[in-house]
């Protein structure tokens, strides 16, 4: 079975690092949306006389947020569709909650739920203070808006997203990010994506 992996959980969790340790043992396309989308939604909002770097204002949301995420999605269906693995790394809070959504993924790549094997890897911290230090760690300035409203950020961040996809209990895990990434931890992932399971039909 081909693997469609998600990587999910809000900023400074560690998503794209994590995917990359499993990428490095499981051949798969890798799409971070936040790499296909980056530089065509920057130069929209200075087009419009925004901040490129800001993701969290009204305008993005409404104008770019569903174009990032679809133009992945539509690479993400290409991929399987060329008999690929793929991993998937962004929060996909939206499309996590939409049952239809996996289905018209796999169904517009002319596969079916017994050709791909479905699974999500919540990212999380429980050290908020740790996440603060990643997000400042990484320099992005994306993030500025998130580190001069800590407080409001932290407060209405949802760790582990509603997922209402058709999927077996045992494809969805929970993985704490916090402290380092070991040999054993990274192990325990590989373990979760290559184990067979059973179809939700």
């Amino acid at each position: 079975m081909q693997k469609l992996i998600f990587f999910v959980g809000v900023a400074g969790t560690g998503k794209t690092t994590v995917a990359r340790k499993l990428a490095a043992r499981i051949p798969a396309s890798f799409l971070d949306r936040d790499t296909v989308g980056g530089r065509f939604v920057e130069h929209i909002l200075i087009q419009n006389g925004l901040d490129p770097n800001d993701r969290d204002s009204e305008f993005y949301k409404e104008n770019l947020r569903d174009l990032e995420y679809d133009t992945t999605k539509d690479i993400c269906i290409e991929n399987l569709a060329a008999g690929q693995n793929v991993f998937m790394i962004s929060p996909f809070t939206a499309e996590l909650k939409n049952k239809q959504w996996i289905e018209d993924v796999i169904a517009s790549a002319g596969l079916t739920r017994s050709e791909v094997d479905v699974k999500v890897i919540v990212v999380t911290l429980t050290d908020m203070e740790l996440q603060k230090n990643r997000i400042i760690d990484r320099q992005t300035v994306r993030d500025q808006w998130k580190l001069s409203n800590w407080d409001s950020f932290a407060t209405r961040v949802q760790f582990v997203p509603e997922i209402n996809w058709d999927i077996p209990a045992s494809s969805i895990t929970v993985f704490d990010n916090s402290g380092d990434l070991t040999d054993e931890k990274v192990e325990s992932l590989y373990r979760f994506v290559t184990e067979k399971q059973p179809i939700s039909l």
